[in-house]
């Protein structure tokens, strides 16, 4: 095996090397391939191996050989779904820049295919977790009356399915479906608020710690330290198996425990953020023309600060949504995060994840637990689409881009002009 991949990266790097070489033959040494650099020529020929591969593979996945067929059913519904997703986000920015108010229709105009894609599947997202009850077809705990558990997906009775439920039935008889779209309810509405209140909870302490200083920004951010040198998941799990003991002997429900310690471990990212860009913005003449006014320490934070802080804290509140999002599936497959009856993604992948060892010859079968995983995982993509094309509209990159190109189109039209006008001058002389 090892052989056969030296082999081929061999090739590869020959075909590169005659893609070069030809390029240059045929355009008669054109810039762009007198130029290129071999690891750019080789990019090019490994790109297009694996486009072979992946049209090679996802026509094996449509073979009429089931045994085959079934090697490539997931590259396949993979495929299939991109092309699906990617062109449902052309279309949404297509509306975007047609449908709305003068602001939205800049925004789609300048709007990548990613970011369209991203804020879409957030859109669904939410949708389905605001309508869920109208939505679910049953409820999130319902065990439908006669019928069967372990109902395959795909709804073709020949492979174990039933149309009425396409998605099929968990172990004991629920619909894998509603408890999806609950799942959004439950999962994402509770990352949502935990993420919030770690928002509050940092940003607060963090730009109190920038405005004040001395003790309070020693104290604060020794405790942030202590937090940050445990590895989060490992710290929310022991506090959540401690919490699972506390909670029937005080009434209060382990899931408000979870929301409490997620957000508590991850304000100390927040706090970073927020200290370092709060020292940043408290030296501004107009911070200290405001402390010389009298305003007070209030009147600083959410007047003068926290306007000056809010691109990077829109940035960091996406990443920390994925960041809160996963935590929560983990201890919820871990079996201390969000408790039954109660829908959750984390728990799906647990209590359906055996179905994983039918892939090979039954993959219909095995997408049962990949649903919910595909749920979480669609989810952090799209966010982080969001999120990385803010960070780009609040660098100012692209202003920045267009004011020099004007600057130096201008200063080139400015030198034409002078070097035309000392022309001139010699000819009239």
């Amino acid at each position: 095996m090892i052989l056969w991949i030296v082999a081929a990266l061999a090739g590869m790097a020959a075909l590169a090397w005659g893609f070069r070489f030809a390029g240059q033959a045929a355009t008669g040494n054109a810039p762009r391939f007198r130029d290129m650099p071999y690891g750019v020529a080789y990019g090019y020929v490994l790109g297009v191996a694996v486009l072979a591969w992946l049209i090679w593979a996802y026509l094996q996945g449509r073979s009429s050989d089931p045994a085959v067929a079934n090697k490539f059913f997931f590259l396949r519904v993979a495929i299939e779904g991109f092309i699906l997703f990617g062109i449902a986000a052309w279309i949404f920015r297509l509306l975007g820049q047609s449908v709305g108010t003068g602001w939205s229709k800049k925004m789609f105009r300048s709007m990548p295919l990613t970011a369209s894609f991203g804020l879409l599947t957030i859109l669904v997202y939410a949708i389905f977790a605001i309508f869920a009850g109208v939505i679910a077809p049953y409820g999130q705990e319902q065990i439908i009356p006669g019928v069967a558990a372990n109902i395959v997906p795909g709804g073709d009775p020949a492979l174990g399915g039933n149309p009425d439920f396409p998605l099929g039935t968990d172990q004991i008889g629920r619909d894998i479906l509603s408890r999806l779209i609950y799942g959004a309810q439950n999962t994402v509405g509770i990352a949502f608020a935990t993420t919030v209140l770690a928002f509050i909870l940092g940003g607060t302490f963090g730009f109190l710690a920038a405005t004040l200083g001395g003790w309070l920004d020693q104290v604060l951010s020794r405790m942030v330290d202590v937090i940050m040198a445990i590895p989060s998941l490992i710290f929310a799990l022991h506090q959540m198996t401690i919490a699972s003991d506390w909670a029937p002997q005080l009434g209060i429900p382990l899931t408000v425990f979870m929301v409490v310690f997620i957000a508590v471990i991850d304000s100390t990212r927040v706090y970073r953020l927020a200290r370092a860009g709060g020292q940043n913005i408290v030296v501004m003449d107009y911070i200290e023309a405001a402390k010389l006014r009298g305003e007070g320490v209030g009147y600083l934070v959410f007047k003068e600060i926290l306007p000056n802080a809010t691109a990077p804290l829109l940035a960091e509140f996406g990443l920390r949504f994925c960041f809160v999002f996963l935590t929560i599936a983990a201890l919820s497959f871990l079996g201390v995060g969000i408790q039954p009856p109660l829908a959750d993604w984390g728990t799906m992948v647990r209590d359906l994840g055996g179905f994983v060892n039918f892939a090979a010859f039954a993959p219909m079968a095995a997408t049962a637990p990949l649903l919910a995983a595909g749920a979480i995982a669609l989810l952090t993509v799209a966010v982080n689409f969001v999120v990385d094309w803010m960070l780009y509209r609040s660098s100012g990159l692209k202003e920045c881009a267009t004011h020099h190109r004007t600057k130096f189109e201008g200063s080139s039209l400015k030198g034409a002009a002078m070097r035309l006008g000392r022309l001139s001058s010699m000819v009239s002389i």
